[in-house]
């Protein structure tokens, strides 16, 4: 890729190239823009998709949105609306999916995860930034946003994973 810049010359325009370094930092400029609008797009698909979810109802093995959602149902119908990626039926088992990342490296997109029911990974979630999460909580409760900072979170987060979204087929 060539970057160069654009000189008034009188009444002429030209374009003269810049200096190596220069020129080296706008690529890596203009690659990481490419990287953020992936990234963005991304995280805007899976969040999208999540949040149009806010208000159904909470059911034990609820799939889908008419009959109700529990965390993993809530997970597996985002993904795959959004990427048409089939994850696995539990929250234990989706935690053995993608690569393990830490919290201070969350991005939204992300897999959180909660001992709820003392036992590892028996809550899933799926992060949005800011330390917010939404999910289905409970019996009697609806899709919702939640903030990690709650000690209730706070005390039961169990670990994040990143999903890589499919290769196009």
């Amino acid at each position: 890729m060539w970057i160069g810049a654009l000189l008034c010359h009188g009444q002429s325009w030209a374009a003269e190239p810049l200096p190596p370094k220069t020129s080296i930092a706008l690529e890596k400029l203009h690659d990481l823009g490419h990287r953020a609008v992936e990234f963005s797009s991304r995280a805007s698909e899976l969040a999208l998709q999540a949040m149009g979810m806010i208000g159904i109802h909470y059911k034990y093995g609820g799939s889908t949105p008419e009959s109700g959602l529990d965390c993993s149902g809530l997970v597996r119908y985002v993904f795959k609306e959004a990427w048409g990626a089939n994850l696995p039926r539990t929250s234990a088992e989706i935690s053995r999916v993608g690569e393990t990342i830490e919290q201070q490296d969350l991005r939204p997109g992300d897999l959180v995860f909660y001992n709820t029911l003392k036992r590892g990974f028996s809550h899933v979630g799926i992060y949005l930034g800011d330390n917010k999460f939404i999910h289905s909580p409970s019996a009697g409760g609806q899709v919702r946003i939640e903030s990690m900072d709650l000690s209730y979170w706070k005390q039961r987060f169990n670990g994040a994973r990143r999903i890589n979204e499919p290769e196009p087929q």
